[in-house]
């Protein structure tokens, strides 16, 4: 049985940056390609960035990529999302999840979710 639970989330102002922590417990992250997506209000779930099992592989949503990188560090059973310049826009539930596909993009393979984390940005 695994856990995942995010961290890291909270209130900044535009500019700003957060760091996210996703922590797993009862299992090892290592095997598996892991993923973050965001539930904005009034809005369906989207993909933000994944992460392949070595690290060495990453996908972003377009519009992402240049302000967030995702990273992971499978000693210490954790993937992190850091977050730059961040814009209103941006104002989510963040979740992580655990996908039983090598393919990062295969969105319906993300099987076991997070309670996710709160970001929200100032104007």
């Amino acid at each position: 049985q695994v856990q995942l639970v995010e961290s890291g989330g909270g209130l900044v102002q535009t500019g700003g940056s957060l760091r996210l922590s996703c922590a797993a417990s009862g299992r090892t992250l290592s095997p598996y390609t892991m993923g973050w997506f965001r539930q904005a209000p009034g809005k369906e779930r989207e993909f933000v960035t994944a992460i392949s099992r070595d690290g060495l592989n990453t996908s972003y949503k377009n519009s992402l990529k240049g302000r967030f990188t995702v990273s992971r560090d499978n000693a210490k059973n954790t993937v992190y999302l850091q977050m730059n310049s961040l814009k209103p826009e941006d104002t989510a539930i963040y979740y992580c999840a655990i996908s039983n596909d090598d393919r990062l993009t295969n969105y319906r393979a993300y099987a076991y979710w997070g309670q996710g984390t709160q970001v929200t940005v100032s104007s």
